[in-house]
């Protein structure tokens, strides 16, 4: 077997402590090295690991023994790590979203396309076991048409996030699910923002997608719901299917317009039988770091790579325009922009 990869975290706040667990439990890789300029939160994580502690994390990407880095900073952060670890020709997996702006997300993607240096973002759903089983299913045409697809991810506010809004931080996922299960990117964005208890940027975001298929997505994202959602409705021709997250539970209801059922004699309503989907639960931040490592190791593309990030980017900030323009916003030139990045 190969040597354990030498593995450098950079950051340990929320996920960079979720980071810290799974790769120091992972069988292919060493915590070589770790990087915060919280001397408690280092303190810790070294004195668990035996990694070499650095309180810059720019200085842990240029001096230390290491042959990969997680980028686990905060998002204003990744540019110059990701770039620095790029110029050492290390592989990076860089927490989404890849970068705060869509010119820093091209920035780092033209980076590593030059030095041929692989880099891999934390959109950590595309690995959750019944979202793999989904686009199973609908790549073996379980729906011949989709109709909709619709996302819900909602929760209360994370005190730690003051450098960007909900729009980069959460809805970035669902940019990257909604145009992974339609199985191409949207063409328009349009967006309503609110902004109530963030000191500085938007908490809540309702932002529809246009797709070339015709095919409509719908984004409810926000910080002020005082329970964590994380839901996923798929509607189509021969029926929906229903996904949340964090159970990894999935379920189909077919469709049954033949024989509509009254309720109280009055509404029709139209009853489909519902499946639930086997699926196989794991968890989505090992399933990545396995792909991350595997990508590594053979040198083959990502799975979700830096110009799948750099696309959420841009597409969240083209809902955030839209909303400031209170109007839709086309989204022709960005297939350019990044093939020339």
């Amino acid at each position: 077997m190969a040597a354990p990869l030498r593995v450098g975290l950079a950051g340990l706040g929320s996920m960079g402590r979720n980071h810290l667990r799974v790769i120091a439990a992972h069988p292919e890789c060493r915590l070589a090295a770790i990087a915060d300029p919280d001397p408690a939160a280092l303190a810790d994580a070294v004195a668990k690991t035996g990694a070499e502690g650095f309180a810059d994390p720019g200085a842990m990407v240029a001096e230390a023994a290491i042959e990969a880095v997680v980028v686990a900073a905060p998002t204003t952060a990744h540019l110059a790590l990701a770039l620095a670890a790029i110029g050492r020709g290390l592989p990076v997996l860089v927490e989404k979203p890849i970068a705060a702006t869509p010119d820093e997300a091209f920035e780092i993607v033209a980076a590593a396309r030059a030095a041929g240096v692989p880099i891999q973002v934390g959109h950590v759903e595309r690995y959750n076991p019944a979202v793999l089983e989904l686009g199973r299913l609908l790549r073996a045409g379980m729906l011949t048409t989709i109709y909709s697809i619709a996302s819900r991810r909602a929760g209360p506010f994370p005190a730690r996030i003051r450098d960007v809004g909900v729009t980069i931080d959460l809805a970035t996922h669902d940019v990257d699910m909604l145009s992974w299960i339609a199985g191409e990117r949207p063409t328009r964005v349009y967006a309503e923002l609110a902004q109530r208890i963030h000191a500085s940027h938007e908490d809540l975001l309702f932002g529809l997608l246009h797709f070339p298929s015709g095919a409509t997505g719908m984004l409810d994202v926000n910080w002020l719901t005082p329970v964590k959602r994380r839901q996923l409705v798929v509607v189509g021709e021969e029926g929906m299917f229903e996904l949340d997250y964090l159970t990894q539970r999935l379920t189909f209801t077919k469709s049954d317009l033949a024989h509509p059922q009254l309720i109280a004699g009055f509404a029709p309503t139209f009853a489909g039988d519902v499946a639930e989907i086997p699926v196989v639960t794991v968890e989505p931040l090992k399933a990545q770091l396995d792909a991350f490592v595997r990508a590594v190791r053979t040198g083959d593309r990502p799975y979700v790579d830096g110009e799948d990030g750099a696309w959420a980017v841009a597409v969240a900030t083209s809902l955030l325009r839209s909303a400031a323009l209170v109007r839709p916003v086309d989204l022709g030139d960005l297939p350019a922009r990044l093939e020339s990045a």
